[in-house]
């Protein structure tokens, strides 16, 4: 398989004609069908609802806050942000 080069993006494959189709797996067929049928938005709606009802935005809200306080304004990233509250907002505990 020949690779393209970028000066700005790695090397990406050539499309292959003939390519044989692989099946979908069941979670891909499941994630269709809610999106085809709306029920995935429908659940994600009620997902937020209940985050703010149970005060997790608000946590979240304030753990960045607190870090942006305690690095600087202009001396953190939204990286760092996601890399320090992701353990917390997923109920583990930070690094």
């Amino acid at each position: 398989m020949k690779l393209k080069a970028s000066v700005n993006r790695p090397p990406t494959p050539d499309v292959v004609e003939n390519a044989p189709e692989r099946e979908p797996t069941l979670q891909e067929l499941i994630n269709i069908k809610l999106i085809e049928t709306g029920e995935k938005e429908r659940l994600m709606e009620l997902l937020r609802e209940r985050l703010v009802d149970c005060g997790w935005k608000d946590e979240m809200k304030a753990l960045c806050r607190a870090v942006v306080k305690k690095k600087g304004r202009n001396n953190v990233t939204v990286d760092e942000l996601v890399h320090v509250i992701t353990p917390k907002g997923r109920g583990q505990e930070n690094p």
